[in-house]
């Protein structure tokens, strides 16, 4: 990808490096490590980067919910289901990830970082549909009533028969003067301590949502894993950009 390219349609084109984290850093850590990675490309040391990880049981609090009057006992809430609070700088509302989920960190280089920040978040949302479809998903985008950490562009499922449509993957974006980090959540195997945890998580902020919209896409395809969902979802980039794989200690500073 040229900088400055951000006039151009697909956010995903030239050549990206792919780097698969083996192991999570730890949650906090592994979120810092997404922002840090966003201020090396706005510096150029590193250029289009996707980042691939399953990490530590996590609830990740938007800004909002921090100055709700029962934000401290949602922290409680998470500690006790065995998942770590932590509050991101973008996105919404508190959504929540485990080993069963795949991370996306993409981060770009992009001397107009700004102008194409509303647009890359529903070319993302159908490539990751496209992902999902490939692995027996029935995967569409849109908000669905009720869902956790709302959002314009969810990628939800459908099932075959009868049944509540579930969200499947939440995507988030940073940007700065000179770069983008596009960060998306895929719910692939054991939804059930996801659903618990959101469930009390929001109790204790006294925020409205629907439990039946919390899955995993091995609800709608079972025996479905996050190996599978990820070489779908590579399959699904290669059709945009050149990948090229790299060691996680290229990232390493």
């Amino acid at each position: 990808m040229t900088p400055g390219a951000a006039a151009r349609q697909d956010p995903v084109d030239g050549t990206l490096a792919v780097v698969r984290q083996e192991q999570s850093l730890g949650a906090a850590r592994d979120l810092e490590f997404g922002l840090e990675l966003l201020a090396r490309a706005r510096s150029g040391s590193i250029g289009p980067t996707l980042r691939l990880y399953r990490p530590a049981p996590t609830v990740a609090f938007g800004q909002r919910d921090t100055r709700l009057p029962g934000f401290q006992a949602a922290e409680l809430a998470c500690r006790a289901n065995g998942f770590e609070p932590l509050v991101r700088r973008a996105g919404g509302r508190a959504a929540a990830y485990h080993e069963g989920t795949l991370i996306v960190d993409h981060v770009e280089p992009d001397a107009d970082a700004i102008a194409g920040s509303k647009t890359r978040f529903g070319h993302f949302g159908e490539l990751f549909a496209d992902a999902l479809r490939r692995v027996g998903v029935h995967a569409a985008v849109g908000e669905i009533p009720g869902e956790y950490c709302p959002g314009e562009y969810s990628v939800h499922g459908t099932p075959e028969t009868a049944g509540p449509r579930i969200k499947l993957v939440g995507t988030a974006q940073r940007v700065v003067a000179g770069a983008w980090l596009f960060s998306s959540v895929i719910v692939v195997e054991d939804s059930a301590p996801i659903r618990k945890v959101l469930t009390d998580c929001y109790a204790a902020l006294e925020l409205d949502w629907d439990p039946a919209t919390a899955g995993a896409a091995d609800d709608l395809v079972p025996g479905l894993t996050v190996d599978a969902v990820t070489e779908a979802l590579l399959d699904t980039y290669s059709g945009h950009a050149v990948l090229v794989p790299a060691p996680f200690s290229s990232l390493e500073a």
